[in-house]
């Protein structure tokens, strides 16, 4: 099995740490969506939005999204990947969907543990806490329409490759 693998989830789920240690492990390549389109127009995902707006960013995203899938590449998505019935559909068409699945709380936790990671603007203006509670609200069936595997985000993250290597060799058997 050598198509893509994409990992979904909201913002502080694990995708960058959970994908890049899924490569390692499977000697694929590791691209992260956000950090990719960062690289190449030079401007954070704050300046991005600013400049061209949440749904100029989004076709972006699009873009980037399919710009980035190729064989053997775990791709990690942004949170709002999803939103996009054509990245859904483009992702379970072109490999694996993983999503890897935190509480509100948990991923609130993380972002504020680590704020240089969330690079993006707030997208409701209200706390963290408040802010994942209804970003999940939205999003949750999104994710689950998108994923071919649930995982445990709240795991350690080398449990969480490892239960993905499970379920993918599962997959290679059938």
């Amino acid at each position: 099995m050598t198509q893509a693998i994409f990992m979904v989830g909201a913002r502080g789920a694990g995708k960058t740490t959970v994908g890049s240690a899924l490569a390692q492990a499977l000697g694929y390549r590791f691209i992260d969506t956000d950090l990719f389109m960062q690289q190449t127009t030079q401007m954070s995902v704050a300046d991005m939005v600013a400049q061209v707006g949440w749904q100029g960013f989004r076709q972006r995203e699009t873009q980037t999204l399919q710009a980035v899938t190729q064989p053997s590449t775990i791709v990690a998505t942004g949170g709002g990947a999803i939103l996009a019935e054509e990245n859904r559909r483009f992702m379970r068409q072109h490999g694996t969907v993983i999503y890897l699945r935190a509480p509100a709380s948990v991923l609130a936790q993380r972002l504020a543990e680590f704020p240089e990671e969330g690079q993006r603007p707030t997208l409701t203006g209200r706390p963290i806490a408040e802010e994942m509670l209804e970003v999940l609200a939205v999003r949750e069936a999104l994710y689950q329409e998108a994923a071919h595997h649930v995982m445990d985000g709240t795991a350690n993250p080398q449990q969480v490759v490892e239960q993905i290597l499970a379920v993918l060799q599962g997959e290679a058997v059938k």
